[in-house]
C-alpha cells in the first residue's frame, strides 16, 4: 500500500481559569503553556514561543535520524540545541511577531565529519 503524501495533524488548545495559562492536547496528549511573564501570565511553564522552537528542534532530531538510515550512516545518536531571537524593537514584520534569528546546532555521535556535513547539507535540502 503506498503511503499518502498528505499528512494531517490536529491539535487543540483552550484556555484555564489562569490569566494566560493554557491546556494544551493532541491526540491522547496534554501539556500545559503559559504565556510570558512580559504579557502579565504566568511563565512558569513552557511557552508558546519555547513549544515552537522545541517543535522545530524535535523535527530536526527525528529528521537526521530518517537522513541518516536512508544513507547507511550509522549515528548513535543526535542533540539539536535552538535558539530563537525576537527583537520587538526591530521587528521583521511590524503586522505580526517573528523571531529574528533562529540559529541550530547539531551534535552527532558515531559518524566522522565527512558523514555530519552530509547530513547537514541533506536537513537543509530539506
Amino acid at each position: 500500500m503506498a503511503q499518502s503524501e498528505i499528512r494531517q495533524y490536529d491539535v487543540h488548545a483552550a484556555s484555564s481559569t489562569v490569566f494566560g495559562r493554557v491546556l494544551c492536547g493532541a491526540r491522547n496528549h496534554h501539556l500545559v503553556v503559559d504565556g510570558p511573564e512580559q504579557n502579565g501570565c504566568p511563565g512558569e511553564e513552557i511557552t508558546p514561543a519555547e513549544l515552537f522552537l522545541a517543535g522545530v528542534a524535535c523535527c530536526g532530531v527525528e529528521l537526521i535520524q530518517v537522513l541518516a538510515k536512508s544513507a547507511d550512516i550509522p549515528l548513535k545518536s543526535v542533540k539539536v540545541k535552538i535558539r530563537g531571537m525576537q527583537d520587538r524593537s526591530h521587528p521583521v514584520r511590524p503586522d505580526v511577531s517573528l523571531f529574528n534569528s533562529v540559529k541550530l546546532q547539531f551534535k552527532f555521535a558515531g559518524i566522522n565529519q565527512q558523514q555530519a556535513g552530509q547530513l547537514i547539507d541533506s536537513f537543509k535540502g530539506r
